[in-house]
């Protein structure tokens, strides 16, 4: 039986409720990164208040990023096995209370520990909650439903930051961590009464409707058999690594253009930080757009999409590599701008092209791992990295180098590209063998 190496027809469209789903499923993903950074708004007044350390206010941001870290994986593991809807709603009924719990605090370690619990709230929403919305949208979409879906992070960053400095002026740091949790129950509150399992495997796609989409997603599965669905596969393990290097640049721009900003270009700390949340802004829509293209050229051939995501590595690499070497000023911060654009657009082509080699009901396990690689190889090394080179040459010879690592991710993809329609053909063969 031979496979086409093109993806096939897809046999249904998005209905409405599928769109009503991303809505609400975005506007809790808006909610999870808004509880989380809505404390950093919040610093200066904390500082004063409690007296507390540079070192103390870094922990309580640090300690969410690694709960986050660490049990994303097994979080939407048991999401997939014990129920991806009931999974949501706990997972975001335990965020909103931590964070009220956050606003409640009266001393500094009952703050953290509630942070703690934060992140451990937190941990796996953003892999299931892109699980459902992939469950009931064409295969094709995937990779734009990806970036779509991921870019709410940067945007949710960027209202909680915002919203939370301006609540925190008016009626003090308290009632910004009360006024995040509130959002989070009335989201809770419509999300449980219009989303249900019966009602996502009503309107899952037909080339879906085989998978285990109702009710317990997946049984109990062994641990070898877990580690060769997610990595069995060469385009997964390439893709994981290329992602990961891709988003070391991404974030680590991000994470230093307010410094940067306020050390050569001279502003405020107020106003470097509002430039900064331009770059969440443009990597958001970069992650939106760039994954339509990669499923628009993806329906011509499956690995366009990897010919995309190396095209947006070397693309992001050259940009922010000229920008660093450009003069202080308007034309600068504008590649920079464009570089920041794509260098978070290959996420939506790295997250479709693990979907496709995994299991439906193994979704969420398999962009959970996708986010670990990127915190791993990206998140948590790349500014701390960075730091370590800037003491010794300086922040902008640091951030000079910093895109080299889009070269890494770029070749990473190429061989995910050359394994790509191989281990396609083989996943298709084994799920159309499992369902016969």
């Amino acid at each position: 039986m031979s496979v086409a190496t093109n993806p096939p027809r897809e046999m249904s469209r998005p209905r409405a409720y599928s769109w009503f789903v991303f809505i609400i499923v975005y506007a809790l993903m808006l909610s999870d990164y808004m509880s989380r950074q809505a404390l950093n708004a919040v610093f200066p007044q904390l500082k004063a208040e409690w007296v507390l350390s540079d070192a103390q206010l870094g922990l309580l941001s640090g300690i969410v990023g690694l709960a986050v870290g660490l049990l994303a994986v097994p979080a939407a593991l048991a999401a997939d096995r014990w129920g991806r809807v009931k999974s949501v709603v706990i997972m975001a009924l335990f965020w909103s209370l931590s964070t009220l719990a956050c606003g409640l605090a009266e001393h500094y370690n009952q703050l953290l520990l509630a942070r703690l619990f934060v992140g451990i709230g937190e941990a796996g929403y953003g892999s299931v909650g892109l699980a459902i919305i992939l469950s009931v949208f064409p295969s094709s979409m995937r990779a734009t439903l990806t970036g779509a879906f991921t870019s709410s992070g940067m945007f949710g960053s960027v209202l909680g930051m915002a919203s939370g400095g301006v609540i925190a002026t008016h009626f003090g740091w308290r009632a910004a961590l009360i006024a995040m949790a509130a959002f989070g129950f009335l989201l809770i509150l419509f999300f449980a009464f219009t989303i249900t399992e019966t009602r996502l495997a009503r309107h899952t796609p037909l080339q879906l409707a085989e998978s285990p989409v109702k009710g317990k997603c997946v049984k109990k599965i062994q641990f070898r058999s877990l580690l060769k669905a997610l990595f069995g596969a060469p385009t997964l393990v390439f893709t994981y690594v290329g992602s990961g290097l891709q988003l070391f640049t991404a974030y680590t721009i991000i994470a230093w253009m307010p410094s940067y900003l306020n050390r050569y270009y001279d502003l405020p700390a107020d106003k470097s930080a509002l430039a900064a949340a331009v770059l969440l802004i443009a990597s958001g829509v970069g992650m939106g757009l760039c994954g339509f293209f990669a499923d628009w050229m993806g329906r011509k051939s499956a690995k366009d999409k990897a010919s995309l995501a190396i095209i947006y590595c070397l693309g992001s690499c050259v940009l922010l590599m000229i920008s660093m070497r450009l003069p202080p000023g308007t034309g600068q911060f504008a590649v920079i701008v464009v570089g920041v654009f794509f260098a978070a657009g290959t996420y939506g082509s790295a997250g479709a092209m693990v979907t496709d080699l995994v299991h439906v009901s193994l979704h969420g396990t398999a962009i959970a791992t996708l986010a670990l690689a990127g915190n791993i190889l990206g998140g948590a090394p790349g500014p701390y990295l960075t730091g370590l080179l800037a003491d010794r040459i300086g922040l902008l010879g640091a951030l000079q180098w910093v895109p080299l690592a889009s070269i890494g991710a770029a070749l990473a993809f190429a061989f995910a590209r050359a394994n790509y329609l191989r281990d396609l053909r083989r996943h298709e063969s084994s799920s159309c063998q499992q369902s016969l």
